[in-house]
């Protein structure tokens, strides 16, 4: 019943972390665009309010005078073919950026003098600092972005990490209840947001389980414990009765609803944790042996020589492999083997093997799989599962490649093991 394993991606404290820094880069771009683009409009709009004033002012001194002032000049050459041949006297701009190797990006505004064929008076004024000066303005709004972005990951990083960790603690708390500990709690949340009310959900969703859970407990324990003394009597009676086809078939049913009841109690002493492991050191192959034997099945068992002792609970031990070979040939096939080697026990048979839910779930009472699979009650692993847990032992349930179940039990390592004494 290994975990499927899960495929790596990046966490929510991460996710929540690029998530801010794109944004903040989108905005950062998105405003360093729009102060671009109104800088250059503004820059180009006083430039061709300062050409044509220009040559407002040097038409008037040069009907006057006769001379050019501010720097006009009569048809320039580097004048725009659209101010060449203007058909009126009025003043009329143009953009010039510069990629006829001129000074730069520039305005131009002209002015003929006179009647048609007199020559145009033209005035030009240089973008060419204004636009350095933008350029300079986006490369230190560039920079101020690239600091600001610095200076807000590691803050965006840490208030999702804080997100997170209480995310975090709400899914370990779902994990451990998922696992069976029905006493785990997240307990209070700060903030009154939305984790706080997953987190008070998932413990009150805890709370009601084990009310559940505690009353499915008690009802199982007060009917085993209530039906113990009416089976005994049916017993008492069975034995009264004359020896016959009757008599046998009443006797091994009996017997069967004895058997019934005795797990009925032991699962609702292991599920209140009334029991104890009384542990021994044991020869395990000796242990397995007995266990096999008493079961009244054939089963082969194979010992490793010089097995070490043990130190189990061996009645508990006799009272899981019991389990794992009964449940073998009643829902299996023959030939079942148990293997015994250092500190494990396999249990294996050649039926049809487990069915897919239980070793996606686990045991469940009263369920026993497909209806190939033999009678029973479905309490035998489900005992075998819950006693295991109680001596500390693994116990993994699988399928064998070549068909049959499974059934693998690990000891845990004794301290004498570990040290190697």
């Amino acid at each position: 019943m290994n975990p499927v394993p899960r495929r790596r991606s990046l966490s929510l404290r991460w996710k929540i972390a690029a998530l801010a820094a794109a944004t903040a880069c989108l905005v950062v771009a998105a405003v360093g665009v729009l102060v671009h683009v109104w800088s250059a409009q503004d820059i180009r709009s006083r430039a061709e309010a300062r050409a044509t004033n220009g040559v407002y002012s040097a038409m008037d001194v040069y009907r006057r005078t006769g001379t050019l002032a501010d720097g006009a000049e009569l048809d320039p050459p580097d004048l725009p073919a659209a101010l060449r041949e203007l058909s009126d006297t009025d003043r009329h701009s143009a953009y010039d950026d510069g990629g006829d190797g001129t000074i730069g990006p520039s305005v131009w505004a002209a002015q003929r003098t006179g009647g048609p064929g007199s020559p145009v008076l033209a005035l030009q004024v240089n973008m060419g600092p204004e636009f350095h000066t933008l350029y300079r303005l986006d490369l230190t709004m560039g920079a101020a972005s690239l600091i600001a972005l610095a200076a807000a990951t590691p803050l965006a990083v840490y208030g999702a990490g804080l997100l997170a960790r209480r995310l975090r603690r709400v899914s370990q708390t779902a994990a451990r209840i998922s696992a069976g500990d029905l006493d785990a709690r997240t307990g209070p949340t700060k903030g009154g947001d939305e984790v706080a009310e997953i987190a008070a959900t998932v413990d009150r969703m805890a709370d009601s389980l084990a009310r559940r859970l505690q009353s499915e407990r008690r009802f199982t324990a007060d009917v085993a414990h209530e039906l113990r003394t009416p089976v005994g009597g049916l017993l008492a009676a069975v034995d009264l009765l004359p020896p016959g086809e009757t008599e046998d078939l009443l006797r091994a049913r009996v017997r069967d609803l004895r058997g019934l009841v005795e797990d009925l109690l032991e699962i609702s002493r292991l599920d209140a944790g009334a029991e104890r492991a009384v542990r021994a050191r044991v020869p395990l192959g000796e242990v397995v042996r007995e266990a096999v034997t008493r079961t009244g099945y054939a089963a082969e068992v194979a010992v490793e020589d010089a097995l070490a002792p043990v130190e189990t609970d061996p009645r508990r031990l006799e009272r899981i492999v019991g389990n794992l070979v009964v449940n073998a040939h009643r829902h299996g096939g023959a030939p079942v083997r148990v293997e015994v080697r250092e500190g494990t026990v396999v249990v294996r048979d050649h039926g049809p093997g487990y069915p897919a839910d239980l070793l996606r779930d686990g045991p469940r009472r009263f369920h026993t799989g497909a209806a190939d699979r033999g009678s029973g009650h479905g309490l035998g692993l489900t005992i075998a599962l819950a006693q295991a847990r109680l001596l500390d032992a693994e116990l993994e349930l699988a399928n064998a490649p070549e068909g049959g179940a499974v059934a693998m039990l690990r000891l845990p390592s004794s301290p004498d093991a570990v040290s190697g004494n």
